[in-house]
């Protein structure tokens, strides 16, 4: 076993290089004659475009040129694509209405794209957009609450309405059914508020066309490059694929919003070709909020029903899901396959029947946020259980006990087939680590102190993966969901790693090495992992859904297969040996039952120099490839448990102990997924507290477009997290893997809301729970205000 490998607690190699200021960002790189692109964006959520004047902009000091939708179509660009179609009910696809590059006849949502203007410098261009003047005839903004009313204005004439689809998933009848023999039931209304994704590195695009080659290279902050060339070549038509390289260098942080395929990356690289030069774009945080694709947004109503002992008999969810004023690359799945699929928690709920109608508003689009519909599900999961609990009686950590799936394989209602797991282990020990017997003296402790003590629980399930393709093919999905991986050994013996996964903060380049460290008894240092360049790994899906791991690394455990088994071969033929008695340990080759052994680099350097062996029967050079499909989705899995602290004075709540004990199957580097968790755990407590997108329903204008609106959470508003794991090794892939990334950020908000109404005493408080929305419900229920 390597010093390295598996398991081991490694320090990240790539962070030397980024604590140092020395990492390579899309802003970091400027071509030669570059030039430097300025977006000129709607200030109106709905609108006409009557005429756009370009005299001035035009002639303002260092413009290059201005682009409106006009030049876009005359050069028959298509408009972006959603890449996963979803059908309603009645067998129908979806309504999807045309995704602009740059808006020619209608904006639908401020900071909708109308213009693209190059300069010489970027001030330069931010002057000139100032001069682009555009004839607006307002219209009627479109919100969540108003969008399917009668008389409201249409976003797409496509969808009537403004409905894109209507969609379902379960049995109605068994369902019906189930509550109609219930002796108890129980529902809740819920909100799940809007999210802007807030990367540290704002989006990027380089676009710089060769015309010597006629190849175009674009340089984008993007989560998984071979789509974006995929969708820009094969259904906008940007360039034909082979003529197309993209490049992701390092990416500062994404959490689904680089996943997605925008205008600006777009427009820079088609243009780049119209001038003859490269053309440089770089967000600003106010372009960042307006522009990139928000997360959540949904109002539902839940009902679930219990017999006499508190047995789950079914669930029914009608969700009301806003997908903004475009289709972005896969939200029509986000709301549907990635949340109604995991409505049945970790909880056997024999019958279970989901509505979800995806509705167009004048908004940013709605795209998958870390977690992608799974926190949305899980959300409507433990707060509608812990209400079952409250309302009868119940203990909540027994209630969910009682209902857990305990066999597995278990098939739900809702498509998923979770094949491992022991969620009454992770609620045991969660219920340890957090010390759930002591809470009632520390609830009376506090309630000395003046303050309201509350806890509460969320037990989680999350599908990642998102695989095998056939499968996800059968429900929408554009792509393959594979991953694939090419390990090539130099004759010195060191080691390059090509992969289809990207990297933008995960550690990528560091868990990757330690796999390769473990198979082959290299050190880190001889091992080089190489990703996010279609111009030099073959293809890949990229990285979302906590994929990496099981489906990324697998294909690299494949690849590695092969090179080893290749110079197992070798080595035997050189030491004269038969291949079953040759193993490979500790960086070197050996023959069982002998003294016979051959160095890692001893047998690398004979396979390029072609000497002991016979090559008619093994080729020289030593490089493999493998594409991997899951067998499966997999299935991590947890309990979390918050406690708090609610000062009645003022309403701030004060999250005291929180501790998650969570079920990621075999893990790489302990230290990186508790970085994981850490980080999950402050984007969904951020969203239980602090986060909030807000549109004003009448002008459609964004009331949040800046961290002076938009609270983030902070270091100081957090304790020291209780961590905790209980794994099962997943049987779908060939290192048991299930995935950790999103993990945090899909538990913890029912825990912390559950907490909150428990200090309360109430059924409900709307996330974000601030100050003013605590101390508001105090004052409006009979919470008592001190001891």
């Amino acid at each position: 076993m390597s010093e390295w490998g598996i398991g081991k607690p490694v320090r990240r190699r790539e962070d030397d290089r980024f604590i140092r200021g020395r990492g390579q960002y899309t802003d970091d790189i400027n071509r030669p004659n570059q030039t430097h692109a300025v977006f000129v964006r709607s200030p109106h959520a709905h609108a006409l475009i009557r005429s756009i004047d370009l005299e001035e902009a035009n002639a303002a000091p260092g413009v290059v040129a201005v682009f409106t939708g006009k030049d876009v179509a005359e050069d028959g660009l298509a408009g972006l694509i959603c890449g996963w179609t979803v059908h309603s009910k009645d067998g129908s696809e979806m309504k999807a209405g045309g995704h602009p590059i740059l808006a020619a006849e209608k904006v639908r949502y401020v900071g909708d794209h109308v213009a693209l203007v190059i300069a010489e410098t970027k001030a330069q261009a931010l002057a000139a957009a100032d001069l682009v003047l555009v004839d607006y005839e307002p219209l009627p903004a479109v919100s969540l609450k108003n969008s399917t009313e009668p008389g409201s204005a249409q976003v797409h004439e496509e969808a009537p309405g403004n409905l894109c689809f209507e969609w379902e998933l379960g049995d109605k009848t068994a369902t019906e059914e189930a509550f109609s023999k219930a002796a108890r039931t129980v529902s809740i209304d819920l909100a799940n508020n809007r999210l802007v994704p807030n990367a540290m590195e704002p989006r990027a695009a380089i676009g710089d066309y060769d015309a010597g080659r006629d190849e175009y290279t674009l340089w984008t902050t993007s989560q998984n490059p071979h789509v974006a060339r995929l969708v820009l070549s094969a259904f906008v038509g940007v360039a034909p694929e082979h003529k197309l390289r993209v490049i992701a260098p390092d990416v500062g942080g994404g959490f689904g919003s680089k996943i997605f395929i925008y205008p600006e990356e777009t427009a820079c690289a088609w243009a780049s070709k119209k001038i003859g030069r490269p053309i440089k774009w770089t967000a600003d945080r106010s372009e960042a909020f307006l522009a990139d694709a928000h997360g959540r947004d949904h109002l539902s109503h839940a009902e679930l029903a219990l017999d006499e002992d508190g047995k789950f008999l079914g669930l029914k969810v009608k969700t009301k899901a806003n997908l903004g004023a475009y289709l972005s690359t896969f939200s029509a799945a986000v709301p549907t396959y990635l949340y109604g699929t995991l409505l049945s928690g970790q909880y056997d709920i024999p019958a279970i029947y989901v509505e979800v109608d995806g509705v167009y508003t004048t908004t940013s689009p709605v795209d998958a946020y870390r977690g992608a519909g799974r926190p949305e599900a899980t959300y409507i999961v433990e707060r509608i259980v812990e209400t079952a609990a409250r309302e009868n009686g119940f203990d909540p950590a027994e209630i969910r006990r009682m209902n857990f799936v305990k066999t597995f394989p278990h098939q739900t209602p809702v498509i998923m087939n979770y094949d491992i797991g022991d969620f009454e282990a992770s609620l045991d020990k969660a219920l340890e680590v957090a010390d759930y017997a002591g809470f009632p003296d520390r609830k009376e402790e506090a309630a000395k102190r003046g303050k309201l003590r509350g806890i509460g629980f969320s037990t989680y399930i999350e599908a990642c993966g998102i695989a095998p393709s056939a499968a996800v093919g059968s429900l929408g999905a554009g792509v393959g969901l594979w991953e694939s991986a090419e390990v090539q050994v130099a004759p010195t013996g060191k080691i390059e790693v090509f992969t289809g996964s990207h990297s933008h903060g995960q550690g990528h380049e560091t868990t990757f090495a330690q796999l390769v460290s473990e198979r082959t008894g290299l050190p880190l240092e001889d091992i080089e992992i190489i990703h996010g360049d279609t111009g030099r790994v073959q293809f890949g899906m990229g990285t979302y859904g906590s994929r990496s791991g099981a489906v990324g690394m697998s294909a690299i455990f494949k690849a590695i297969d092969k090179v080893e088994a290749k110079a197992r071969k070798i080595a035997a033929q050189l030491m004269e040996a038969a291949e079953d008695d040759v193993v490979l340990e500790n960086g070197a080759f050996t023959v069982k039952g002998t003294d016979k052994s051959l160095s890692w680099p001893e047998v690398t350097l004979a396979a390029y120099t072609g000497h002991g062996f016979d090559t008619a029967e093994i080729e020289p050079g030593l490089k493999e490839s493998a594409f991997y499909d899951p067998l499966n989705f997999t299935f991590p899995s947890g309990c979390h448990i918050c406690e708090i602290e609610i000062d009645p004075e003022t309403g701030v709540t004060e999250i005291v102990n929180f501790t998650a004990i969570d079920d990621f199957g075999t893990i790489i580097n302990p230290m990186i997924v508790e970085g994981q968790v850490h980080g999950g755990l402050v984007q969904g407590i951020g969203q239980a507290l602090y986060e909030h997108g807000i549109y004003d329903e009448e002008s459609g204008q964004l009331m949040t477009g800046s961290f002076m609106d938009y609270c983030m959470p902070r270091a100081d508003n957090f304790p020291g997290f209780k961590l905790g794991f209980t794994p099962t090794v997943c049987p779908s892939n060939p290192m048991g893997m299930k995935g950790c990334g999103e993990a945090g950020a899909i538990g913890s908000p029912p825990a912390v809301i559950n907490a909150i109404t428990d200090a309360l005493g109430i059924k409900d408080i709307p996330m974000p729970a601030t100050p003013a929305r605590v101390w508001a419900a105090i004052q409006n229920s009979a919470t008592p205000k001190a001891a």
